[in-house]
């Protein structure tokens, strides 16, 4: 008897609909490649085998057999997938977290004799996580000195432990001081740098990465409008806005950080150069950070602003409060502008003083009745000294402040 004859099978030969429930899986295999290889490798590694034989099998096989197993083949890839979007689901948490700060205070002006109640935040946010790598946060202030304000929206993609990249509205990385969140603040008011001269937020695109050279480095840098919080819809620049900022985290207790920021509020580019120390030791700390303000087209006189202080904690054993702290800072500034343009009494456009050349020392004790920076009892006095002509804020005076804190 003769040999069996194999004939050759072709796409045309292939019956109507047999690629159908390949494609129906295309856009299941598209999202599970990254997910699968760094947290199911022994799936994706089934997921491949059920690939290879559905497309390289000898097609020189008999029809029947053919269609039967790339059906089977299928069969198992669909079922594999449907696993690993399981295990998905099951490795993450999907509960919104919610949180805030309420920050409420007294302050009473020692020379003008006047007195105010204000609530100074009362933040609420969301945070969550829709895949183990994909993150949110949403951020709004219902009483920002009484304004309301949406501070954070972001979404945040961590691919590893070490990389992370973030897109929306955020913090930018800039600055110590300027960086820390309303209930990790030390004093009841910002420093000038975080409050006055530095740049906290804007809208953009930023990426972070760790590593570790015998001690920690945190590099973060973004692409941001450049415009803060207001005016987004409106807002197109030809130019390039960025932040960027390194942190050393040594052994020793001491952390080195640089930043550079670069915006442009108007038809001027203002530049910032912020470094600093911070030096942690047990009960002690203490913190020092200097701030260079630059605007093109010598539109204003560079700004220079320092902030310094020292905390010290004093642990208590027994009672409702869990450590007393002590605190000092000296703080300055010169003349500053926010970079956009106001028109004088000539009717030119111009550049002008928004805050005023000043120093600043700032006493007090902070109560805590809970762990660091969940609820505390801010009690501080601040000495202001002002330069010849310079006019005082009426809440950049001499005062005492007295300030409830409370973290949820």
């Amino acid at each position: 008897m003769g040999a069996k004859v194999q004939k050759n099978i072709y796409i045309e030969n292939i019956p109507p609909f047999t690629f159908l429930p390949l494609f129906t899986l295309l856009p299941l295999f598209t999202l599970l490649p990254f997910y699968l290889f760094t947290f199911h490798r022994n799936i994706i590694a089934t997921l491949v085998q059920c690939c290879s034989n559905i497309f390289y099998r000898p097609l020189h096989r008999e029809k029947n057999n053919n269609y039967k197993t790339m059906k089977k083949n299928l069969i198992v890839a669909a079922v594999m997938a449907c696993v690993a979007m399981s295990a998905m689901a099951q490795d993450v948490d999907l509960t919104p977290k919610i949180g805030g700060t309420i920050r409420s205070k007294y302050e009473y002006q020692t020379e003008e004799g006047e007195g105010r109640f204000e609530v100074r935040n009362a933040r609420i946010n969301i945070t969550g996580k829709v895949t183990p790598i994909v993150s949110y946060k949403a951020e709004i202030d219902l009483c920002d000195e009484g304004a309301i304000k949406m501070l954070d929206a972001y979404t945040r993609l961590k691919p590893s432990k070490d990389w992370q990249f973030t897109i929306g509205q955020m913090r930018v990385p800039f600055t110590i001081d300027a960086h820390r969140s309303p209930h990790q603040q030390y004093f009841a008011n910002r420093s000038f740098i975080a409050k006055q001269v530095g740049n906290v937020r804007d809208v953009g695109a930023a990426v972070g990465y760790n590593v570790n050279v015998g001690f920690p480095i945190i590099l973060e840098a973004g692409l941001f409008n450049g415009s803060g919080l207001t005016n987004q819809k409106d807002y197109w620049t030809k130019g390039t806005n960025y932040s960027a900022k390194a942190q050393f985290l040594l052994p020793c207790g001491l952390n080195v950080v640089g930043s550079i920021q670069k915006v442009k509020p108007s038809d001027v580019t203002v530049t910032m150069y912020d470094g600093g120390l911070t030096f942690h030791h047990k009960q002690l700390l203490i913190e020092a950070e200097y701030l260079y303000k630059y605007y093109s087209k010598d539109a204003f006189e560079g700004v220079h602003a320092f902030d310094g202080f020292i905390n010290y904690d004093f642990l208590m054993k027994k009672g409702p409060l869990q450590k007393i702290s002590a605190l000092a800072r000296y703080d300055f500034m010169s003349n500053h502008s926010d970079g956009k343009r106001y028109e004088n009494s000539n009717g030119k456009s111009v550049l002008k003083v928004n805050d005023y050349k000043r120093s600043r020392i700032t006493s007090g004790i902070t109560l805590s009745f809970a762990k660091p920076f969940i609820s505390d009892v801010r009690i501080n006095f601040e000495k202001y000294f002002y330069a010849k002509n310079s006019i005082a804020k009426p809440s950049e005076r001499d005062k005492i402040v007295i300030e409830f804190m409370t973290k949820f």
